[in-house]
């Protein structure tokens, strides 16, 4: 399989609610999500914010390669709302997203097509209006060299276009960049190159590729 170099997620937060439908409102709630922390704490903030709310229903991707995948009906009748909900983050190839979408009851029951349609429609509403990205996975190049070297590194640097995440001054220097997966290797080989391999280069590949 591929390694999985960029992914589409929502760059923040976003919320929308459609018009009521039959007197019950459904409220989207679109957030970028890293973890199961993250998913968590979530759904719980929206809890407290409209508890008034009979169903949270949910569907959520995780992963870069949006491998992990889980939604829920919140005690909505089976397959009437959290699936929706996972099909609409689906169509739009999104990953390390969550939308929830909390139900006040109107009083008249849709019934389960009706359901669907209101739980899809909601998130499908919410997620227009989100801000859509595509994110460069990269992985963490550290490197430490001595004075002699400096020019030579920062030579590569400039060349590849990268500027330091961090950067640590001492009798040796350490830096530490963040390089596209697909640069990686040929510019690790081009510092090791620039520097007769005087420079220690140690590479951190990103967990979640």
């Amino acid at each position: 399989m591929a390694t999985v170099r960029s992914f589409r997620t929502v760059a923040e937060r976003c919320r929308h609610e459609p018009e009521k439908i039959k007197g019950s409102r459904h409220i989207a709630t679109v957030a970028p999500v890293d973890d199961d922390a993250a998913i968590a704490a979530v759904l719980g903030e929206v809890a407290r914010e409209f508890p008034a709310a009979n169903h949270h229903a949910y569907g959520w991707r995780l992963g870069a390669d949006g491998a992990r995948f889980r939604y829920s009906d919140d005690g909505e009748p089976s397959g009437s709302a959290g699936a929706p909900i996972l099909q609409q983050i689906d169509h739009l190839e999104l990953t390390r997203v969550l939308v929830v979408v909390s139900r006040i009851f109107g009083g008249t029951k849709l019934g389960t097509g009706g359901l669907i349609r209101a739980y899809g429609g909601a998130a499908r509403e919410a997620l227009a209006h989100a801000t859509i990205v595509e994110r460069v996975l990269t992985a963490a190049v550290e490197i430490v060299h001595g004075y002699a070297q400096a020019g030579a590194v920062a030579a590569a640097l400039h060349a590849e276009g990268q500027k330091p995440r961090l950067a640590e001054y001492g009798e040796q220097t350490r830096l530490v960049i963040d390089v596209p997966l697909d640069r990686v290797e040929p510019f690790a080989q081009e510092l090791r190159d620039a520097t007769g391999g005087r420079a220690a280069i140690a590479i951190e590949w990103p967990a979640d590729d």
